[in-house]
């Protein structure tokens, strides 16, 4: 069931909000708006679908673009856990979007996710590949490679990886002690070279992460990263992704400096592309411009020209 509801918060507008039940007790927030091919925008952690909120508009002039908050995050459901993680593996986080794309009547769509909606945007394009026409993902590789291919450069970047997947509660109490000091630590918002957030897009994240079930559903999404995602990853074998993925990293990040991005979609998927661009993690926010004309070109393409 799709119920509308009133925003005031400024962020999309013309679009059409809403709060959507999928099934299992799960209601997520989105908000859709656009014509055109149906284009599902994915957001990362720590953020919600706000992340977007520069990128979307643009892309609305081509296509209908939907965007929302995964599970565990924003104003979406964050349901109890169990040992193995499993509900907040990318597949159950990727089953949800499915559902949420029916609800709006979208058989087959466009999706592209950053950074944890990346991640998400991968298994939903290989558990639902009959529906996933094309992929994007922004600033990330494979889950399961990147822990596979773990350096000293690639802890000291992504040290979040290896402390929100410590047993709960103990990574939930030390980020609790100072919510704001973590998130500040996390986005590295304190440096003139990456505050790259919009006050009010900020207030709004901070707003959806002082809530300490969000905390909680958010390490859970990275204990499931650390081991039920990388289950489901090996239960694939040798298949990949048939569709056309594109790739977007920045250029002054960590994907940059300790991963082949290139090399590694290239063992998940048949046909890949992509490039670096030229700022840092958080493209959509540093480089929304260029980011909307990245992902509207490839979305764009003939799948023809992209396999020549």
């Amino acid at each position: 069931m799709l119920r509308d509801i009133k925003l005031s918060d400024g962020f999309f507008p013309g679009f059409r909000a809403f709060d959507a039940d999928v099934g299992n007790g799960i209601t997520l927030r989105g908000r859709t708006g656009g014509k055109g091919p149906p284009l599902l925008l994915l957001h990362g952690y720590p953020q919600t679908h706000v992340m977007w909120h520069l990128v979307a508009p643009i892309l609305a002039q081509d296509f209908t673009v939907v965007v929302a908050d995964l599970r565990g995050y924003g104003d979406s459901s964050k349901p109890a856990s169990d040992a193995q993680h499993m509900p907040y593996s990318k597949r159950e986080m990727g089953k949800d979007m499915a559902a949420l794309m029916d609800l709006l009547g979208h058989r087959r769509f466009l999706v592209a996710g950053h950074d944890r909606g990346g991640r998400v945007a991968h298994r939903l394009a290989m558990d639902h590949a009959d529906r996933v026409e094309k992929i994007a993902v922004l600033d990330i590789a494979p889950t399961r490679e990147m822990y596979r291919n773990t350096t000293e450069a690639f802890a000291r970047a992504y040290w979040h990886w290896f402390f929100l997947i410590q047993p709960a509660d103990f990574p939930e109490r030390m980020i609790l002690a100072d919510t704001d000091a973590y998130w500040s630590r996390k986005s590295k918002t304190g440096s003139k070279t990456t505050d790259v957030f919009a006050p009010e897009a900020l207030a709004e994240y901070l707003r959806c992460f002082r809530d300490p079930a969000c905390v909680h559903a958010s390490c859970e999404d990275y204990r499931a990263g650390a081991s039920i995602d990388i289950v489901h990853d090996d239960e694939d074998g040798t298949q990949k992704l048939p569709m056309p993925l594109h790739v977007l990293w920045g250029k002054k990040g960590a994907i940059e400096k300790c991963f082949d991005a290139l090399a590694l979609w290239r063992q998940r998927a048949e046909h890949v592309t992509g490039l670096a661009m030229p700022g840092a993690h958080y493209l959509a926010e540093e480089l929304p411009e260029e980011t909307a004309r990245a992902l509207s070109a490839f979305f764009k393409a003939d799948a023809r020209q992209e396999h020549a």
